[in-house]
This record gives structure tokens, sequence and C-alpha cells, in this order.
């Protein structure tokens, strides 16, 4: 009985200065968010970050990158993930390779080499095939969409892996296909309702990920939210701070909706067995 509070002390102490040395910080920077009215504690600097144009437009930028974002890394490494799992387990340790590739290669090498490499015609056989992407607004978003999915790489397919871990891919599988379904039906209809919680949570990190990018944008000249915060912390004092509190704030309430998601798909598969 003294070993098991002996054990719990401990863990309750780890937990509480985990906590602290989150929380103090968080604090810290909230509290300095509040003094920019000298002599009193006021919102006034998010009431400047938030009526701020170029936050606005910033953001939906962003925002709308985020998204694009995601559903492009969706349809590229679901169906991939799935077929390795499910035709080719012995390339496993190649696509988990090639998706860590993005912690080893530092996103300046990445984004000068797409400049390079899209700053003028894409030839296969002496026939262009691909415009100069980077001489408009589509071809720059398109790579900076590129260069994203890139980055999200690790954290969206090591959310898919393990949510096609956790299911009995050959046995959904071989299930459909006596009942009819193609490969596209499968993968819609079978394979991505059981993805759910693992892609919300793939979603929220590579949200993070674009959101708060920097080096991408601010090469490939685009308007995004990561150089808006970076520029504004070089000649604002309080804004900044308000703007990471937010952030945090929307980051927090992104992993409370995935926790309440993730428990009632828990009580609905309970429910099916």
């Amino acid at each position: 009985m003294s070993s098991i509070r002996r054990v719990s002390f401990w863990s309750w102490l780890w937990l509480l200065l985990g906590a602290l040395y989150f929380l103090l910080p968080l604090y810290g920077t909230f509290d300095f968010s509040l003094r920019a009215t000298r002599g009193t504690l006021s919102l006034t600097a998010y009431t400047n970050a938030l009526t701020d144009p170029e936050f606005l437009r910033t953001f939906t930028f962003s925002l709308r990158m985020a998204v694009i974002t995601i559903v492009a890394s969706i349809l590229l490494i679901v169906p991939t993930a799935y077929w390795v799992h499910l035709r080719l387990p012995h390339l496993r340790p190649l696509i988990e390779f090639i998706t860590l590739l993005p912690f080893v290669i530092p996103a300046i090498v990445l984004v000068f080499g797409v400049i390079k490499l899209y700053s003028r015609p894409v030839a296969v056989a002496g026939i262009d095939v691909v415009p100069p992407l980077t001489n408009s607004v589509l071809g720059t978003n398109v790579l900076l969409v590129g260069g994203y999915v890139v980055l999200a790489l690790p954290y969206m397919y090591r959310a898919v892996d393990t949510g096609l871990r956790s299911m009995d891919v050959r046995t959904l599988t071989e299930a459909a296909q006596s009942l009819g379904a193609n490969w596209l039906t499968i993968l819609v209809r079978v394979i991505l309702p059981n993805l759910r919680t693992a892609l919300l949570s793939g979603a929220l990190l590579t949200f993070a990920t674009v959101i708060g990018e920097l080096t991408l944008a601010t090469f490939l000249a685009r308007p995004a939210f990561g150089p808006y915060l970076a520029l504004l912390g070089n000649h604002k004092t309080y804004e900044p701070s308000a703007l990471a509190i937010i952030s945090f704030g929307i980051t927090w309430a992104a992993m409370g909706v995935i926790q309440a998601i993730s428990r009632g798909n828990t009580g609905q598969f309970a429910a099916g067995r």
C-alpha cells in the first residue's frame, strides 16, 4: 500500500511540475498582453490586433491554404498508407523514411529548390509540360500548398498510419469486396469513416503547421499569417503576445473538438460490437 502511495505521490509531483512548466510562461504572456495601457490591465492589445486589416487578410489567406493543404494531404496519404498496409507492408520502412525527410531537410532548402525548379518551364523530352509557376499568383499558391503538404507529411502520415494500425484493414476490405464494393467505395465508405479521429488529429497538426509557417510564405512572397506575425513582432510590443494567446486558444478549442468526437466514436464502436 505504501508503494502505491509513493508512486501516486511522484506521479502527481511530476504532473504538477509539468503543468507549471507549461502554464507559467503562458500566464506571463497573457499578463504581458494586458499591459498595453500604462498603469492598468486592458484588452487594448487584443483590440489593436483584431482590428488590424492585415490580421484578417493574412489569417484568412492562411486559413484557406490550411484547408487546401489538409484536403491535398488526405487525398495523397490515405490511399498510399492504405495500400501499403494492405498490399505492400514490406515498403513501410521506406515510406516512413520518406515521411521523416521534412525533419531533416530545412524549409529554406525546400523553398529555394522549388523556386529554382518552377521559376522556368519544366520540360520532358524537350516539351514544356509545366509552365513557370512563380510568374502567377495561382501558380505560387500551388507551390505554397505543395510545400505545406511536404512539411505536414510526418504529422499527417503518422496520424493515418496509427489509425490504420488500430483497425483490421484486410478484414474490412475483404468484407466490402464480398458485398461488391470497388476500391473507391471501400476508401470513401469504409476506411475514411474509421479514420475520422486520426484524420482530425492530423488535420489539427497540419493546421498548426500552416498557420505558423514562416519560411515558405516569406520567400514565395505570399500574404500569410506567419510572416505577418514576424513583421508585427518587429514593430509592435504587446500585440504579438495577444495574437499568441489567441492562436493558443484556437488550438486548444480544436483539440477539445477532437476529444469530443473521439469519445463519440468510442461509444458508437462499443455499441456496434
